[in-house]
């Protein structure tokens, strides 16, 4: 039986093989764990790459962005929401990640830099130990099925946003069209948002998350 994301890339004439921001918050307090939820935010990383990443190091390009990693969609971050605002930044006694730690990360965020940036600006918010809530961060991470299909693009293609929410909810069932958001920035897919319980249970998000993407079309790169 085909599934609506497969009738929509039929629809735009696009073999299945080949087809395939932001306002600033209104504050919440910044205090360890005064917080009602979490997004799970991932990164498209062939869009990264081309925006920033292949400017790094001299122009010789992030590491993440070498094709023999093939990311797909990375961890950017586990971000402790309110239901208006969000906490940034926080006042925190809790000791720092060692290197090591962010280190560890990497496999599925990209680099160890943005792990220590996301703990600065985001973990200590949560209230965890740093440990704690990198365990938590990859726990959430790896519950969440990234589509197959979106591996398979060959070429840029330009298709409407929810075809990129579509795939992400058939391909996880308990997730709610109320509960997923997707991001673009100089007309690419840049993330999928997805908003998660303290327990990591799906919930709706904010008005503030579910903003989105406002354009109809958009391109979506291959996989670097």
């Amino acid at each position: 039986m085909m599934t609506v994301f497969q009738a929509a890339l039929r629809m735009m004439k696009l073999p299945l093989f080949c087809a395939l921001a932001g306002t600033a918050p209104a504050q919440a307090a910044d205090e360890p764990g005064d917080f009602t939820h979490y997004v799970l935010a991932l990164s498209w990383n062939a869009a990264w790459c081309q925006a920033e990443g292949d400017a790094r190091n001299n122009g010789r390009g992030a590491d993440q962005c070498h094709p023999r990693h093939a990311h797909g969609w990375l961890l950017h971050g586990l971000w402790p929401q309110a239901e208006r605002g969000w906490p940034e930044y926080c006042r925190s006694a809790l000791r720092d990640p060692s290197r090591r730690m962010s280190r560890e990360m990497t496999d599925i965020m990209g680099s160890s830099g943005l792990a220590w940036h996301q703990w600065k600006k985001h973990g200590r918010c949560s209230g965890l130990q740093a440990a704690d809530y990198y365990a938590l961060s990859r726990e959430a991470y790896e519950a969440i099925a990234r589509p197959e299909l979106l591996r398979r693009v060959s070429k840029p293609v330009t298709l409407d946003p929810d075809i990129i929410k579509q795939a992400f909810l058939e391909a996880n069932p308990d997730l709610k069209p109320s509960g997923i958001a997707v991001t673009c920035r100089d007309g690419q897919i840049r993330e999928v948002r997805i908003c998660l319980s303290k327990a990591l249970v799906p919930r709706a998000c904010t008005a503030q998350v579910a903003r989105g993407c406002r354009s109809q079309t958009v391109e979506f790169l291959p996989m670097r």
